[in-house]
């Protein structure tokens, strides 16, 4: 929230009731605002958007976890589920793909041709298969390598979960929260060298049937690009996506969909799709 002097006090009151609620974080606002308009680095159209994402998410199943970053302006929008700890799912393999390409680079490890056909594997469709294997070779003799690591990319709430596998940690049962899934895809679009990052987001334009939903739903003019994640946990369905939209990747979005047991597979996928789209369908 904006603290401004006491003579605007009102105005700003009436901006964050009109446009939000006061379980939204707002940051790096670069102008003066309007009660219609309030001064909160995103436009006029997104902040409509997101009272309209408030409306739709309040009807669905679940709790649901969003993060949306203008890059451009630096603001930031949040809602009340951004910091609850939810079952990762797939969405950790594109940290696991970041830290092999850092260690990579650095000379820690040289990823062969067959290394880099399951990243590619792990990012079109997913396949747990592949995340397994790079797990084994690359997690270390104790298998904590990826998670020592995983901080220093923004996910600096994860937890991994003990008592669910033989491994521990392991890839496959870890939580985390959708401010680290935005802050990670930070890291990509800011961080990562360009020769990594362009094959990396040309993966995650072009994935599979499989996650072509979430943050896919901001529609082709956009060109979107994301990473899926969706499991059936003892605490129920949890379905997440996290990825880019627009021009020059301008805003990420991240949303962890935790159903518990009120909805399925079907209803989080159509929630994160759905969610996209009124953020950004049409808007480019």
């Amino acid at each position: 929230m904006f603290r401004r002097a006491w003579p605007f006090l009102l105005a700003a009151v009436l901006a964050l009731q009109a446009c939000g609620t006061p379980d939204h974080t707002r940051v790096a606002a670069t102008s003066a605002g309007t009660p219609d308009c309030p001064d909160t680095g995103f436009d006029c159209d997104l902040e409509k958007r997101f009272a309209q994402v408030e409306t739709y998410t309040s009807t669905r199943p679940g709790t649901i976890g969003i993060v949306v970053r203008d890059r451009k302006t630096g603001a930031t929008w949040r809602n009340s589920h951004a910091s609850d700890l939810v079952w990762t799912a797939s969405t950790i393999k594109l940290a696991m793909v970041v830290d092999l390409l850092r260690r990579d680079r650095d000379h820690e490890l040289t990823l062969t041709d067959d290394d880099r056909d399951l990243i590619k594997k792990m990012l079109h469709s997913s396949d747990d298969a592949a995340a397994d294997d790079l797990w084994k070779r690359y997690s270390g003799p104790d298998h904590t390598a990826f998670n020592k690591a995983f901080p220093t990319y923004g996910m600096t709430d994860l937890k991994p979960q003990e008592g669910y596998a033989d491994t521990f940690p392991y890839w496959g049962f870890q939580k985390c929260t959708t401010n680290d899934l935005d802050r990670l895809m930070s890291y990509v679009l800011t961080d990562l060298p360009k020769d990594d990052r362009t094959p990396l987001l040309e993966a995650m334009r072009t994935v599979g049937e499989e996650q072509q939903w979430g943050v896919w739903g901001a529609g082709p003019a956009a060109q979107p690009g994301n990473k899926d994640g969706w499991s059936e946990e003892d605490t129920g369905w949890v379905m997440n996506t996290v990825g880019f939209a627009g021009p020059d990747e301008r805003y990420t979005l991240a949303i962890m969909n935790d159903l518990h047991h009120q909805g399925g597979y079907q209803e989080g996928r159509d929630t994160d799709t759905e969610i996209a789209r009124l953020l950004f369908n049409n808007k480019f």
